[in-house]
């Protein structure tokens, strides 16, 4: 099994962010959606796990990129903030970018609102905001199976 730990939204709270980090001591992978890179960047020398960010629209002077294809474990992940997406409106324009890209897995924040949806082979995943309602995702990955979980902060 594999486990990845999906945070977004984080907004400064470092210690929503380390909070999250000390819950999913398990989690291989970490995967920042942006609006808080800064905290993550600072912990990152801390993580065991391997940490991918992009940039969210609140990240004005961050270096890492708006969007991002990675693989795990085999499976093929679009990650992005979403605001250049228009997730706020709707999951439309997303969802078509990912299945353009060939992803089975398709990451985003910005609304602060979790969500774990699957539609015709792509799993939508939004693990809501550290920051503001205190949430995130786990995804736990065996033989290709995906297994999404949203988790608030104990």
């Amino acid at each position: 099994m594999v486990r990845i730990l999906v945070v977004s939204d984080s907004h400064g709270d470092s210690r929503a962010l380390m909070r999250a980090l000390d819950e999913q001591p398990d989690a291989r992978y970490i995967l920042h959606l942006g609006d808080g890179a800064s905290e993550m960047r600072a912990l990152t020398p801390t993580c065991n796990a391997t940490v991918y960010q992009v940039r969210g629209n609140c990240d004005l002077s961050s270096p890492f990129p708006v969007e991002q294809e990675i693989r795990i474990a085999g499976v093929p992940i679009f990650m992005t903030h979403g605001h250049r997406y228009g997730v706020k409106g709707g999951l439309g324009t997303l969802a078509d970018e990912a299945r353009r890209r060939g992803a089975r897995i398709a990451m985003f924040g910005h609304t602060h609102q979790s969500l774990t949806r699957y539609e015709d082979g792509l799993y939508l995943i939004n693990p809501g905001s550290l920051g503001y309602s205190e949430t995130y995702a786990t995804i736990d990955i065996v033989d290709s199976d995906i297994a999404p979980n949203i988790i608030r902060i104990r």
